[in-house]
C-alpha cells in the first residue's frame, strides 16, 4: 500500500498539512522566507551590483553563480511556503498540496557545494542564511510529504481518534 496518491487523501495526513499551515512555526518560517527574499532583491539590486563590480574576472563569475544559486533556492522556499499559505486560507485543499509539483525542487543546485573565490560578505551572508533556511524547509517537506507517502499506514492511534470522532459525529473533547 506505497500507493502515494491514496496515501495523498488520508484523513490523517490532510490533517497534519493543515495543522501545520495554521501553526506558529508556518507562521515564522513563512515570515522569515518572504523577508529574506526582499533582503536579498535589494542587496542584488543595490549594493551586491556595487560589491560585483570590483571582483577579478574568476570571482565575479562566482558572484553571479552563487547569486544565482541563491535565487534559484529563495524561490523554491517562497513557492513552498505560498503553498502552505494556500493551504492555510482555503485556497488550496490539503491533499492538492499533496502533488509532486509542489514539493520544494533543485536540490542539486541549492544545495551544491559554493565556489571558493573570494565573495562579498553580504552575498556570503545571504548564502548562509537561505541555505539553511531551505535546510529546514527540505526538512519539514520530507515530513510532511515524502516521508508520510511512505508510511504503509498512518498511526494506529490516530486511526482510532479518528473513527471514534467519525462515530461520535466529529464531536472534540
Amino acid at each position: 500500500m506505497n500507493d502515494l496518491g491514496a496515501l495523498a487523501t488520508a484523513p490523517w495526513r490532510a490533517g497534519v498539512i493543515a495543522d501545520f499551515a495554521r501553526s506558529e512555526l508556518f507562521e515564522r518560517t513563512f515570515q522569515e522566507g518572504m523577508d529574506l527574499v526582499e533582503e536579498t532583491a535589494a542587496y542584488l539590486d543595490g549594493a551586491g551590483r556595487q560589491d560585483s563590480k570590483l571582483l577579478s574576472r574568476n570571482a565575479a563569475l562566482a558572484y553571479a553563480s552563487e547569486s544565482m544559486r541563491l535565487t534559484t533556492r529563495l524561490m523554491q522556499v517562497a513557492s513552498w511556503l505560498l503553498v502552505q499559505r494556500a493551504v492555510r486560507e482555503g485556497d488550496m485543499e490539503p491533499d492538492a498540496a499533496c502533488e509532486e509539483r509542489y514539493r520544494l525542487g533543485a536540490e542539486a543546485v541549492c544545495m551544491a557545494e559554493p565556489t571558493e573565490e573570494i565573495l562579498p560578505l553580504g552575498l556570503l551572508a545571504l548564502m548562509d542564511r537561505s541555505g539553511r533556511l531551505y535546510e529546514r524547509v527540505r526538512h519539514l517537506d520530507r515530513r510532511m510529504y515524502v516521508e508520510a507517502a511512505e508510511t504503509e499506514l498512518p498511526n494506529a492511534v490516530l486511526s482510532q481518534f479518528d473513527r471514534l470522532r467519525d462515530a461520535f459525529g466529529g464531536v472534540e473533547a
